[in-house]
């Protein structure tokens, strides 16, 4: 039994993937935000676009 505590104690596998969710989800958070930011640039232009082909 104190060999089983003692191997889970010395298991890192969880933290492991633990950290690459939390580098996977600060990389969306920054691509969410470059779209929400961009995506409102890019729709003003087009409705200028279209304002000036009318």
């Amino acid at each position: 039994m104190k060999n089983l505590f003692a191997r889970f104690a010395q298991d890192t596998s969880g933290a492991t993937a633990i950290e690459y969710g939390l580098i996977a989800a600060g990389i969306a958070a920054v691509v969410i935000t470059a779209v929400y930011s961009l995506g409102s640039k890019v729709n003003d232009t087009f409705v200028k676009i279209n304002g000036e082909l009318k």
